[in-house]
Parts: C-alpha cells; sequence; structure tokens
C-alpha cells in the first residue's frame, strides 16, 4: 500500500480529519471546510481534495444511519439538483479553476451573511425564514461547485439552511443527505480527472479510524448541545470558516 510518508502531513492531516467529522456529524458540516486548507499546508491542495473525499464518504455512510428519518425533503428538491449543475460546471472549468476567487467569494458570503444576523440581533424565537426556489438554487448551485473545488459547500448550505431555524437534528439531517449525494457524485469526475493515485487512496485509508471516531464524536456532542446553544455554535463556526478562507485567498492572491 503507497501513502505519504511526510510526518509534517499526518500533524495536520489527523486534526484536519477530526474536525471534518465532529462538524458533520454534530453540526452541520461548516468548519470542515478547514480541512482541505489544513492538508494543503503539506501537500497540494488538489491531492487535499483527493485525499479527502474518500474520507467525507466514508463519514456521510456513518451519518446518513445516524440521521436516516431526520431531514427535510423540500430542501433536498430544491438543493440537490442545483448542486449537481454546480458540480458540472467545476468539472467543465477544472483547468482554469483560480482556488484563491473561489474562497474569497465563499468567504464573504460566509461573513457578511453571520454578520448581518448578528447586528440585526435576530431572535432564535422569532418567524423562521422558508425554503424557497430562487434562494436554494443559487447557494446550491453554489455548494456544489465550492464542494467540487475544495469541499468547501457547508457555507453556501449553511446559509441557506440557518434562517429556516429548523430542529437542529434536522439541519444536521438535511446537510448530511445532501452531502453524501454530492460527495459520491463527485467521486465520477475526480476519477475521470486522474486525482485517485495509489498514493492518495492509501493514504485515505490510514485516515479511517480518525473519520469514524471523529464521526462518533460529532454525534456524541450534538446531543449534548441545547437548541439555543446550538445554533449559536453554528453561526459562530461559519464565521470562523469564512475568517479563515478570507486569509487563505489573501495569502494566496499575493503570493
Amino acid at each position: 500500500m503507497e501513502f505519504i510518508s511526510d510526518p509534517f502531513f499526518y500533524v495536520v492531516g489527523i486534526p484536519a480529519v477530526l474536525i471534518a467529522g465532529v462538524s458533520k456529524s454534530g453540526f452541520g458540516g461548516g468548519l470542515g471546510v478547514v480541512a482541505v486548507p489544513l492538508m494543503a499546508l503539506a501537500v497540494s491542495p488538489q491531492a487535499a481534495a483527493a485525499i479527502m473525499l474518500p474520507i467525507l464518504c466514508l463519514m456521510d455512510l456513518a451519518n446518513v444511519w445516524a440521521y436516516r428519518n431526520r431531514w427535510d425533503r423540500r430542501n433536498m428538491k430544491i438543493l440537490v439538483p442545483a448542486a449537481l449543475l454546480g458540480i458540472l460546471v467545476g468539472t467543465l472549468s477544472f483547468s482554469y479553476l483560480n482556488e484563491a476567487a473561489v474562497k474569497l467569494i465563499i468567504a464573504m458570503i460566509a461573513i457578511i451573511f453571520t454578520l448581518d444576523h448578528w447586528l440585526r440581533g435576530r431572535k432564535e424565537t422569532g418567524a423562521p425564514g422558508k425554503a424557497t426556489i430562487g434562494k436554494g438554487t443559487v447557494l446550491g448551485a453554489l455548494a456544489g461547485f465550492t464542494s467540487f473545488v475544495a469541499h468547501a459547500g457547508g457555507p453556501p448550505v449553511s446559509v441557506y439552511l440557518l434562517p429556516q431555524r429548523m430542529d437542529k437534528s434536522i439541519f444536521v439531517g438535511t446537510t448530511v443527505m445532501f452531502f453524501i449525494v454530492v460527495n459520491y457524485v463527485k467521486l465520477i469526475p475526480y476519477a475521470l480527472l486522474g486525482q485517485f493515485d495509489a498514493s492518495n487512496l492509501g493514504t485515505s485509508l490510514l485516515f479511517v479510524p480518525i473519520a469514524l471516531f471523529g464521526t462518533w464524536l460529532g454525534l456524541w456532542a450534538h446531543d449534548k448541545v441545547s437548541v439555543k446553544l446550538f445554533y449559536r455554535v453554528c453561526y459562530s463556526l461559519l464565521f470562523l470558516t469564512g475568517i479563515k478562507l478570507l486569509a487563505d485567498s489573501i495569502l494566496e492572491f499575493t503570493a
């Protein structure tokens, strides 16, 4: 079995996979966006994305069983077709993608949305938003595109779902069902584009125990957090994700 031998890769890779697992199974996946940037400190962003995809698919399988009866079907009907279009655009533009620009777009959406929520002082007891086709189509397509580029579909999906203030388990369950479709569809273009070499797949296999532990830890944390605290954590994670992506994009533009 081939795998990456650089010790520094595992110094950043193990926390990356653990964070992704906890975030996906416990809090809707928002902070999981840091996994590829963390791994990219030691390998290329393309290799990091290829290593993470099988791991994310494994996490999705575990999460689907946990949330199999807790997800919103109307939101899925809106988000999934749009996301598939976004994946197609990402595949066709693979050779021309500017990752710094993509990160900047996601960062600004996440930061502006969160600041707007905080500055307006919205209360969790206020009237929730609704699942709308227009907003869902735009953000679903953006989620599919950014997920293809860097597994960064979480922020656009959170921007769409969080204002609906659904039950916390339904919120996480809907993101779980959305991303199992998106991630398994992404396997096809990733394979066709030659992203899965022996070293990347072997390295993914090494992370399986970390991925399963992170998923279990996220499920445990989800059941321990109150609804009010849950949404505060989600908005905070979304904001931190935006700041991280903004910093990454600035560094890449100025490099």
